[in-house]
């Protein structure tokens, strides 16, 4: 990570954690401070993530989708198709 300003923060791992966490960034050949910023990032990014998908289906008109699903028109489905539960 190459921010140009940091802050420190202390931060207490029980000991079976901080091993493992340890073995692992050794294996990735990065520092501990690098994997828990990573750790971290990657969780925020998963709840924005969640969030937005959230904040996307607050939005959804359901109307407006069975009406686009249920006209008339388009193409009959394919020998194919399947229906999902």
């Amino acid at each position: 990570m190459s921010n140009t300003t940091s802050n420190t923060y202390p931060l207490r791992l029980p000991r079976s954690i901080k091993a493992a966490v340890e073995q692992l960034a050794k294996e990735e050949g990065i520092s501990l401070n690098q994997f828990v910023a990573m750790a971290v990032a990657e969780k925020l990014t998963a709840l924005n993530t969640a969030k937005f998908f959230a904040d996307r289906k607050n939005r959804a008109d359901f109307a407006a989708f069975r009406d686009i699903l249920t006209r008339e028109g388009g193409e009959p489905p394919r020998e194919d198709d399947k229906l999902l539960d």
